[in-house]
């Protein structure tokens, strides 16, 4: 487990996530009053993970959790149940 505010993941480990995400690139920011109050446009992160990568490397709070990493394949774990599936 990676607590990510007190270590939050580089530049490299987000591509790393954003390449085996199974998950659409663009649910891994949290749409929160954070991502309202900076202003951000949703569709601006849509298939494109090189915009996803520099939000969250910028402001890593806006990481949506739990993110779950099996070898090379990540997953967003919500809803929970979907953890058991990807990890067995």
């Amino acid at each position: 487990m990676v607590l990510y505010i007190k270590e939050p993941p580089d530049e490299a480990t987000l591509k790393k996530i954003v390449s085996g995400l199974e998950d659409p690139v663009e649910d891994l920011v949290r749409k929160d009053s954070k991502f309202k109050k900076l202003e951000l446009n949703p569709d601006d992160f849509v298939n494109n993970p090189q915009k996803v990568v520099e939000i969250l490397v910028k402001h890593k709070q806006l990481l949506q959790r739990p993110v779950i990493v099996n070898g090379d394949k990540a997953i967003i774990g919500r809803p929970k149940d979907r953890i058991a599936d990807f990890i067995s």
